[in-house]
């Protein structure tokens, strides 16, 4: 399998894994609001993962910031779970943002050569 056909199916599928928050975004709206303004911003993250498997070489920075931003999240995740302010569960979800923008980083498009201006 070549490089670009898997960034495309590691798009898809996180692409899909965020549009699937939207279920939870509804469910916590009352209940945890904060929840689902970050589901929110996922969701919505989702949706142009997936538009940007048309053509991921013009995607770099969304896909750089989706690795990112994951590794940012599980890191305050992580140590929010070993400290005991959330649930050790939530090192499962660690798990996944990391395997997430690790997968991300490998597979990110190369930076195209710019061409001089005349």
């Amino acid at each position: 399998m070549n490089r670009q056909l898997a960034l495309k199916i590691v798009l898809a599928l996180v692409g899909i894994l965020f549009l699937a928050l939207a279920y939870p975004l509804v469910i916590f709206i009352r209940r945890d609001p904060a929840t689902s303004m970050m589901f929110s911003l996922y969701v919505t993250l989702g949706v142009f993962l997936l538009l940007a498997i048309r053509n991921p070489s013009e995607s770099r920075s969304l896909i750089a910031f989706t690795a990112w931003s994951s590794f940012a999240h599980a890191a305050i995740m992580g140590t929010q779970a070993c400290r005991n302010m959330v649930a050790r569960g939530e090192l499962i979800g660690v798990a996944v943002l990391v395997v997430i923008g690790v997968a991300l980083i490998a597979l990110a498009p190369a930076k195209q050569p710019t061409e001089p201006a005349s």
